[in-house]
């Protein structure tokens, strides 16, 4: 299988304040270097619809995903961050059966 994906469609007033958590988050588990992390995070805001957002997290396998979803530091890190959600947040369990690359660069910030 080419990898696992889950996406994370949120709604809040208060982005800047779940984008510092989760660069907390990711500072402190690299820092750590324990267990399985996400390869990729996307954190996208909806152009259509102000106040909706996605988090698109990319893991290496399923098996990794759900280890990190086990993780006491996963598990206080969601709930903080649904803390700072308006309503609950949906999650899409995705596995990815294909990768296309179309070359170019990406970016990093905004």
């Amino acid at each position: 299988m080419a990898g696992f994906v889950q996406i994370i469609e949120y709604r809040t007033s208060k982005p800047d304040e779940i984008r510092a958590l989760g660069e907390d988050f990711r500072k402190t588990r690299v820092a750590s270097d324990d267990g399985p992390r996400p390869v990729r995070l996307l954190a996208c805001a909806d152009r259509d619809n102000p106040g909706r957002y996605f988090s698109i997290v990319e893991f290496a396998s399923y098996e990794e995903a759900m280890e990190n979803s086990n993780r006491e530091d996963t598990s206080e890190f969601a709930a903080k961050m649904m803390e700072l959600t308006d309503g609950p947040a949906t999650f899409y369990n995705l596995d990815v059966e294909d990768t296309l690359d179309y070359g170019g660069t990406g970016s990093s910030g905004a």
